[in-house]
C-alpha cells in the first residue's frame, strides 16, 4: 500500500513543489491549504495528489482533514508566514497574533489531529518547516522570529516526548528562499518592497531546493533522524551576512 503525506500550505511556494516532489516519489499526497481552486488545479495537473480545504486556524476545519484519511505517514507541517518588518516598540499586536496562530497554533493543532495516525503507521514522519528565523533573531522580525522560535521549541519537545515510538521528528530550518508569496505577504502586497529583498543575490534558493531536502529528508532508513537540516543559499553566510552582485 502507499503511504499517505499531507502537506500543508500546499497551494503555493515550498507547499506546493513539496507536494509536487513527494507525489513523484510514489506517495499519495494530500495537499491542504485555504485556496481550494488552487489545490484543485495543483491535483488536476499532477497524479496521485488530492486536494482538501485546509485553515489550520480553525480547529474544526482541521477535524475536518483528521476524519477525512484513512491513514497518514508523513505530516509536512508547511503551512506559515511572516508579516511586516516593524520594530518590536511599534508592532502591531494582531500582526504578531496572526503569526502566532498560522505558525504556532496552526502547527500545534495539525499535529496533535495527526500525531496517531503517524504512529498507527509504524514508520512515521513529522516534519517542521520552520526558518532560521528560528535560530538567529534579526532587528524588524520580532513576531515572526518569536513565533519560529516558539515552533523549533516544539519540534525540539516533541522528539524528546516520543522517543522510543515509531515516529521521526524532523525540522528543516531555511535561509533565504525566493518564492512568489513569501515577502509579498510579508510586505502586504508591496511587491517593489518584496522584490528588494532579493536584489542583486545570486541563486537565491528556491522552493524546489526545500522540496529536494524534505523529500530526502522523508525517505531515509526508517531508523535515521535527520534532527534539523539549516539550509541557505551560497551568497548567504549567515542572518545578516548576504552577498549580493
Amino acid at each position: 500500500m502507499k503511504r499517505t503525506a499531507v502537506v500543508t500550505g500546499a497551494s503555493s511556494g515550498i507547499g506546493e513543489a513539496t507536494a509536487r516532489r513527494l507525489a513523484a516519489e510514489g506517495f499519495d499526497v494530500v495537499a491542504a491549504a485555504r485556496r481550494r481552486e488552487r489545490l484543485e488545479a495543483l491535483a488536476a495537473e499532477v497524479p496521485g495528489i488530492r486536494a482538501v480545504t485546509l485553515d489550520v486556524t480553525s480547529q474544526e476545519s482541521v477535524d475536518e482533514l483528521a476524519s477525512s484519511l484513512d491513514r497518514c505517514d508523513v505530516l509536512i507541517n508547511n503551512a506559515g508566514g511572516a508579516i511586516g518588518l516593524e520594530p518590536v516598540a511599534s508592532g502591531d499586536v494582531a500582526d504578531w497574533q496572526r503569526m502566532y496562530d498560522v505558525n504556532v497554533l496552526g502547527t500545534l493543532r495539525v499535529t496533535q489531529a495527526l500525531l496517531p495516525r503517524l504512529i498507527e503507521s509504524g514508520d512515521g514522519v513529522l516534519l517542521m518547516l520552520t526558518s532560521v528565523a528560528g535560530l538567529v533573531s534579526y532587528e524588524g522580525g520580532g513576531g515572526y522570529n518569536a513565533a519560529k522560535h516558539a515552533q523549533t521549541s516544539m519540534t525540539e519537545v516533541l522528539r524528546l516526548e516520543l522517543v522510543g515510538r515509531p515516529v521521526r521528528i524532523i525540522e528543516i530550518a531555511p535561509g533565504l528562499v525566493h518564492t512568489e508569496e513569501f515577502s509579498l505577504n510579508r510586505f502586504r502586497g508591496d511587491s517593489a518592497a518584496a522584490d528588494e529583498v532579493y536584489r542583486g543575490v545570486p541563486g537565491p534558493l528556491t522552493a524546489h531546493d526545500v522540496a529536494d531536502a524534505i523529500a530526502w529528508c522523508v525517505t531515509r532508513p526508517a531508523h535515521v533522524n535527520i534532527d534539523r537540516l539549516v539550509m541557505r543559499p551560497r551568497a548567504q553566510a549567515a542572518q545578516h551576512r548576504l552577498h549580493r552582485d
